[in-house]
C-alpha cells in the first residue's frame, strides 16, 4: 500500500508541505528510484541542496516543483563574477526547464551563521543569479532566495520585540530589499526541536509538538496579547517582526527546513519515534489549514520537512542522522496522519500496548526481559537485523514486546501495565516494515523465530553535541503565562 503524505501535495489555493532531499546516505537510491518514491508518495514540492544533474534529469516530466541549491562553496565565486552566475544558470536551470519544473534557487544554506565570511557577497550573488534569469527570460518562473537559520535573531521571544542581530542589519536589509524587488520570499530554517532542547526547560514539550496547552500554561506575547499555540508559529512570527523592525514588510516566509529526529543517544531523550510522529503529523495539519502566524494570519506558511531519508553519513550525535520520513526502500518511518484526523496505516478499533514516554529505563528493561521470557512474547522482530530492531532503544523494544504479549493474552486476563511502564493506545505504533501485532497490516504478528529473552541493552557512548541548526535562546523573563 502506498502511503500518501497528505499535505505534501499542493492545495491550489493554500499552503503546501514539501520535503528536503539530503544525500549523505550510505545506501542512497538512484535518482530515478528517488523520484519514483517521491511520486509514489504524491510529494509535489522538493528541495535539493545542490543542482544534481541526475536528479534534475530524473525529475523531467514529473511536474514536481523543485528548489535547487547553490552550495555554500559556490556562493563566493558567483558573488564575485556575473559570468559565473550566468554559467551556473545555464548549466543548472536553463538546461532543464521547462521539462523539469524548477521554481526556486536557494543560494547557500544559512550563510550568515555558517559561513559569515561570505556574507558581504551573498546579496551580490543573488543579484547576479537573478539578472541571469532575466536574461534567460526565467525570472518569473524561478525565484531566488537564501535560507537563514533562527540564529540571526538573538531573542525571538516575545516575537513582537524580535530583531535581527544588529551586526547583520546592513546585509539583511539588502537581502530583504532584493526579495521585495524581485517578488521573492524569505527562506527560514525553523527547528522547534532545538528551540525546546536548548531552552533549558522554559517551554513545555507540548508547545514544541503543536499539542494544546492547558489554559494556565498558554504562551502569550505580552505586547500584542497574541496567543501562540506552537513554537513553530512563534519562530515564524519572530521573523516577520524582525523584518518589520527594518521597515520591511509584505515579504512572505517559506519555511525551508523543519522537522524532528526520531532517534537519539541517551542524552537526547526527546528524539523519539513518538515525538517525531506527533510533530510531523501536527505540522502537516497546521500548515494545511492555510493560515499564517498570529501577526500575519492571511499568509499561509509553505513548509519543507527535513528530510526525506535518514542521512546516516552526517557527523555528530545519533539524532543528527535520524530525521528521515522514509527509509530508502520507500516505506515510512512512522504512520502519517490523513488530513489531520486519521492515520493512513493502522486500525482505530484496535487497542495497542506501548511503553510510556516517562517510564524509567531500568523498569522498561525489566518489563522487556519478562515479556520476552516468562511472558512468552515473540521478540524475534526486535533482534538485530530484523524489521523492528531500529530504533535500537529500550522504549521501542519494550513497546514491541509489551504489545505482542498484550495482543495474545488480554482476552485471558493479561494486562497492559508492566509495573506501570505501559499504556494502551488506539494509534497503531507500526512504522516502516515494522508491523506490531494487531495492526491491520499484520496477520499473525511477530516473526517466525521463537521468543527470545533479551538481556540489558547497553546505551550508546555519548558524543559531544554539535552547534545546533537553531539556537533558540530565550529569556525566561519574556515568557508570559496566562492565568485564567
Amino acid at each position: 500500500m502506498l502511503l500518501v503524505l497528505i499535505g505534501m501535495f499542493s492545495n491550489v489555493l493554500g499552503a503546501f508541505v514539501g520535503v528536503n532531499i539530503g544525500t549523505d546516505v550510505s545506501s542512497m537510491p538512484s535518482a530515478s528510484d528517488v523520484v519514483a518514491i517521491v511520486k509514489a508518495h504524491q510529494i509535489t514540492h522538493i528541495r535539493l541542496y545542490d543542482a544534481d544533474s541526475h536528479m534534475l534529469k530524473a525529475l523531467a516530466g514529473s511536474g514536481i516543483e523543485v528548489t535547487v541549491g547553490v552550495t555554500n562553496e559556490e556562493v563566493l565565486g558567483i558573488g564575485e563574477s556575473a559570468s559565473a552566475a550566468a554559467a551556473w544558470i545555464n548549466k543548472n536551470v536553463a538546461a532543464y526547464v521547462p521539462s523539469t519544473n524548477i521554481t526556486a534557487i536557494a543560494v547557500g544554506s544559512e550563510v550568515l551563521s555558517s559561513i559569515p565570511h561570505a556574507a558581504p557577497l551573498l546579496v551580490t550573488a543573488m543579484n547576479n543569479l537573478h539578472k541571469s534569469l532575466v536574461a534567460a527570460n526565467l525570472n518569473y518562473q524561478v525565484k531566488v532566495s537564501t535560507p537563514q537559520s533562527m540564529d540571526i535573531i538573538p531573542k525571538p521571544f516575545p516575537p513582537s520585540t524580535a530583531t535581527f542581530n544588529s551586526s547583520w542589519n546592513s546585509t539583511v536589509y539588502q537581502l530583504l530589499q532584493f526579495l521585495k524587488n524581485s517578488d521573492s520570499y524569505y527562506m527560514l530554517n525553523a527547528y522547534p526541536y532545538y528551540g525546546y532542547t536548548n531552552g533549558n526547560g522554559i517551554f513545555p514539550l507540548d508547545y514544541a509538538l503543536f499539542k494544546p496547552l492547558p489554559s494556565v500554561k498558554q504562551i502569550v506575547d505580552p505586547n500584542t496579547l497574541f496567543h501562540y499555540n506552537s513554537m513553530f508559529d512563534a519562530m515564524v512570527d519572530a521573523t516577520y517582526y524582525s523584518m518589520d523592525a527594518l521597515n520591511m514588510s509584505a515579504i512572505p516566509i517559506v519555511v525551508t527546513e523543519t522537522g524532528w529526529p526520531w532517534q537519539g543517544e541517551s542524552n537526547e531523550p526527546d528524539a523519539t519515534v513518538e515525538n517525531a510522529e506527533t510533530f510531523i503529523n501536527n505540522l502537516i495539519r497546521r500548515v494545511s489549514n492555510n493560515s499564517g502566524p498570529p501577526s500575519q494570519p492571511t499568509i499561509p506558511i509553505n513548509t519543507y520537512i527535513y528530510e526525506l531519508f535518514n542521512e546516516d553519513k552526517r557527523p555528530g550525535p545519533v539524532s543528527e542522522k535520524n530525521w528521515g520520513l522514509l527509509f530508502t526502500n520507500g516505506s515510512d518511518v512512522f504512520p502519517l496522519s490523513l488530513s489531520g484526523s486519521s492515520q493512513i496505516t493502522g486500525n482505530s478499533t484496535t487497542v495497542f500496548c506501548v511503553a510510556k514516554d516517562d517510564a524509567s529505563e531500568d523498569k522498561l528493561r525489566d518489563g522487556l526481559n519478562w515479556a520476552c521470557g516468562q511472558g512468552k512474547a515473540n521478540c524475534s522482530g526486535i533482534q538485530s537485523g530484523q524489521p523492528c530492531y531500529l530504533p535500537n532503544n529500550i522504549k521501542n523494544h519494550a513497546s514491541y514486546a509489551y504489545n505482542d504479549y498484550y495482543q495474545k493474552m488480554h482476552t485471558v486476563g493479561g494486562t497492559c501495565d508492566f509495573d506501570g511502564t505501559a499504556t494502551t493506545t488506539n494509534n497503531d505504533p507500526s512504522y516502516g516494515s515494522c508491523i506490531f501485532t494487531g495492526s491491520s497490516n499484520s496477520s499473525t504478528g511477530g516473526g517466525a523465530l521463537s521468543p527470545t529473552a533479551l538481556g540489558p541493552i547497553s546505551s550508546r557512548g555519548s558524543t559531544r553535541f554539535p552547534v545546533s541548526k537553531v539556537q533558540f535562546l530565550i529569556s525566561a523573563a519574556c515568557l508570559v503565562v496566562v492565568l485564567l
